[in-house]
């Protein structure tokens, strides 16, 4: 995981978002089936999509990495829902997420919290 960032809403919210870069960096493809946070009740991998005109959000259930390649998480695209936050969370603090692998192993990503709009 590379430049992971969540950012803060400008009011509290039940919901922020995740963004930054999965890379893969092994000879053989990932599948990321699900992600977890000591820091929020649920996490999931979300992709936001026009369907005739209007923005949709939809779950990602298996996020499929090629082998040296790797996903992007942007705004407006794919992205991480985290919901219910367990704490207040700081500006220049770390949330950790941790993501499940199809094989049973886990990669453990560190995402910066930013201020609305920084």
């Amino acid at each position: 995981m590379t430049d992971g960032w969540v950012r803060l809403p400008p009011v509290s919210m039940p919901m922020l978002a995740g963004f930054g870069r999965i890379e893969n960096g092994c000879a053989a493809p990932l599948e990321i089936v699900g992600a977890s946070s000591p820091a929020f009740a649920d996490v999931s991998v979300h992709q936001t999509s026009i369907v005739d005109g209007v923005s949709r959000m939809r779950a990602v259930p298996e996020l499929r990495i090629a082998a040296d390649d790797s996903a992007v998480l942007e705004p407006g695209g794919l992205h991480l829902m985290l919901m219910q936050p367990r704490a207040p969370l700081q500006a220049g603090g770390t949330v950790v997420v941790e993501f499940e692998l199809k094989d049973g192993g886990v990669l453990r990503g560190e995402f910066e919290v930013r201020k609305p709009g920084g």
